[in-house]
């Protein structure tokens, strides 16, 4: 793991926490509820943060909650069964469209990509006119609708209609890939890195979705969403929280025993998938953010409003304003 990125999660973590939250330990701890799919990949990092008591020592009684969907999650922190829920930006600002303020803070830039078999002829996005793809996540995938945007300016066309989506849970969807029941497969980053080891290859990535519509910064996908009212009330121990989630972040950066140690929760098929599922985590570690990436979220939000429309983004049209919680600063990116 390449010391500059070990480097900057470090700094991050200089960024956000005062020297009063730092000596927290000594104070009756401050209960924060997680909540959290069951066997999703946060609870990788959870898993470390509560070994080491990275919470702990910051004067925070954290409590991992374990939700059965990501429906599941956001109802659970609008009724106050939880504090925190990793969610993504696009959920957060069609809320506070909606005078509901919740905020967000990075958590993951991993993203997902296209798999298709070396056999399959599918070489270039032009190839998937006519094919089924099966995509994970539901037709207002943030994923789907990128790539969707992604050929309607590429190719002029829209997959929905050029191509045979369908929807599919993300495991479900890659024992479809691999019987060959779906050309393609759009699945979530852990279930792709799954496939690559079992011989598919990526077509294209979301990074090269991207930069197709313009956008040339990586960027947070999902985060840390709460309220701004209870962010408001308790700062210390979001400051606290955030701090020993990007404390986790830098040991997972750097200490391959750290993995070995969590293997058994990561439910490895085998060696192989183990190590690419550790790089694929490491690759999506959020370590710069810079108003350039801040422009480059609100572009993503527009192009994802004018794909997916009301249904993805209710009332709002661009990015709210308190959407990324001002309390959380990642070290400004290097510019050469």
């Amino acid at each position: 793991m390449p010391t500059r990125l070990y480097l900057r999660i470090l700094a991050a973590l200089c960024l956000l926490l005062p020297m009063s939250v730092l000596q927290a330990v000594e104070k009756p701890l401050t209960p924060l509820r997680v909540g959290v799919l069951e066997f999703g990949t946060v609870n990788w990092e959870l898993e470390v943060i509560q070994s080491r008591e990275l919470a702990k020592k910051r004067g925070i009684d954290l409590k991992i909650v374990p939700l059965a969907s990501g429906d599941a999650s956001t109802v659970a922190l609008q009724g106050g069964a939880v504090d925190m829920i990793v969610s993504d930006w696009i959920w957060v600002t069609r809320q506070r469209a909606e005078s509901n303020l919740y905020t967000f803070a990075p958590f993951s830039n991993a993203v997902g990509a296209v798999m298709v078999k070396p056999d399959s002829g599918i070489r270039q996005l032009a190839d998937l006119r006519g094919k089924k793809i099966g995509v994970a996540g539901g037709p207002m995938d943030k994923t789907w609708l990128l790539l969707r945007a992604y050929a309607q300016r590429k190719l002029g066309v829209d997959l929905t209609q050029a191509a045979e989506p369908s929807y599919a849970a993300p495991p479900l969807l890659n024992e479809l890939a691999l019987r060959g029941q779906v050309d393609a497969a759009l699945n979530f980053w852990n279930y792709a890195a799954r496939l690559e080891v079992s011989g598919m290859q990526p077509l294209i990535e979301v990074p090269e979705i991207l930069r197709g519509l313009g956008i040339e910064k990586p960027i947070p996908l999902i985060g840390w969403v709460f309220r701004e009212d209870w962010a408001a009330a308790n700062t210390a121990a979001v400051k606290g929280f955030l701090a020993a989630s990007y404390e986790a972040k830098a040991i997972l950066a750097s200490s391959d025993a750290q993995w070995d140690r969590l293997r058994p929760k990561m439910r490895a098929e085998n060696d192989a998938v183990f190590k690419a599922l550790r790089a694929k985590f490491r690759a999506g570690i959020p370590t710069c953010s810079d108003p350039d990436t801040m422009t480059a979220v609100a572009a993503t939000f527009k192009i994802l409003a004018d794909t997916g429309g009301e249904k993805l983004v209710g009332k709002s049209r661009s990015l709210t304003s308190g959407t990324f919680w001002p309390g959380f600063a990642l070290p400004p990116c290097n510019k050469h």
